[in-house]
């Protein structure tokens, strides 16, 4: 989680681009996640009040990891379960899902985001069981949950995540109305992030997000850290019975080769970006960009992409001269199924030491 500290500045004459990036912090300080968008065991604590109010303090208790409880006997009972105080300080998300709260832990002073959703009995929310799922560094992380009630009696779920204060969405912002273009360092940085955190949650986890967005990318200001947040429309992908065959479709849609789509031509990529734009994005994207899922490139592929190639870099720094975020620090299940030839590729030479399927 980001600090309150300042970027430090870049050591000599600092270009336009650099001096936006020392500037960002201080309007980060002033964020607002602006568009966060059970079915769930219930050992969850029940807690009274709405608790999204200033000042307003709500107690609950923890007994295991991710808000779920210890496997112990009567005696050991006692010892584990923790009485946990949140202050709520303000609200930085609001939608039909419900509302996002940033408040502090009283015991150990961490900053943290509450998601707070209503149980609506007529719709099935597997937020909570997706998010017990995940963990990866770029993947927003569950510190604990529990549910409230109101005076209504109506049943809401709290998800209390680690705070990270920025969006790619405010991010990006920011540089266009400043008339400025975003760094290409950072371009690579949240594009690669995104690429592995969609490669963990499709491929080692088996969860597809559907609502990929600029609201839903988390940047650390100051690290430049990248976390998928916002699971609230996630399912998991069904991956036991593989692609069906023509037959099976026919089985499943007797109209399937009646189907007929407008005759549009495709519009070539040199007239769709920039004159600037790297050869190398223009080639991600295009591999990206494709109807057949023979041609197109998985998300761990994207990460190997030449485009990429700066990242891999030992010498390469963020503009402010900090050193990048963990880019490498793959662990078995996200690289399972890899060839040798991508993982080559894919991690380098110098952080090979942090990944167990690779020699040194």
């Amino acid at each position: 989680m980001a600090s309150a500290g300042m970027v430090p500045s870049v050591i000599g004459k600092p270009s336009d681009n650099a001096m936006l990036v020392d500037k960002l912090p201080e309007e980060i300080n002033e964020m607002k996640i602006r568009d966060d968008k059970v079915e769930k065991e219930m050992e969850a604590t029940v807690v009274d009040g709405n608790g999204t109010e200033t000042g307003h303090i709500i107690v609950t208790t923890i007994g295991g990891k991710n808000g779920q409880p210890k496997q112990v006997d009567a005696v050991e009972l006692a010892d584990c379960i923790l009485t946990i105080s949140y202050m709520a300080e303000r609200v930085v998300g609001q939608g039909s899902f419900g509302i996002v709260f940033q408040a502090k832990c009283l015991e150990t002073g961490e900053t943290v985001a509450i998601k707070k959703v209503l149980q609506d009995k007529r719709y099935k929310n597997r937020e909570l069981q997706t998010m017990r799922l995940l963990d990866h560094p770029n993947v927003v992380s569950l510190k604990h949950c529990f549910f409230s009630t109101t005076d209504k009696d109506e049943l809401y779920l709290n998800l209390v995540l680690e705070y990270v204060p920025e969006t790619v969405y405010r991010v990006a912002k920011h540089y266009s109305r400043a008339n400025q273009r975003m760094p290409m360092i950072y371009v690579k940085l949240y594009t690669y992030q995104i690429c592995r955190a969609l490669a963990y949650i499709h491929g080692a986890v088996g969860v597809c997000h559907r609502d990929i967005k600029p609201q839903n990318l988390l940047v650390n200001p100051h690290t430049h850290q990248l976390k998928l947040c916002d699971f609230g429309s996630a399912k998991v992908l069904v991956l036991v019975l593989g692609t069906p065959t023509r037959e099976e479709i026919k089985c499943m849609n007797p109209n399937y080769t009646e189907f007929k789509f407008p005759q549009i031509k495709a519009h070539p990529w040199h007239k769709i970006f920039h004159k600037r734009m790297p050869p190398e994005a223009v080639d991600l994207v295009s591999r990206l960009l494709q109807y057949s899922p023979n041609l197109r490139c998985n998300a761990l592929e994207a990460c190997a992409h030449q485009f990429f190639d700066e990242l891999r870099d030992p010498d390469t720094r963020l503009p402010n001269g900090r050193p990048l975020p963990p880019l490498f620090n793959f662990r078995p299940h996200e690289l399972k199924g890899a060839s040798l030839e991508l993982l080559s590729k894919l991690i380098p030479e110098h952080a090979r030491k942090q990944c167990s399927l690779l020699g040194s």
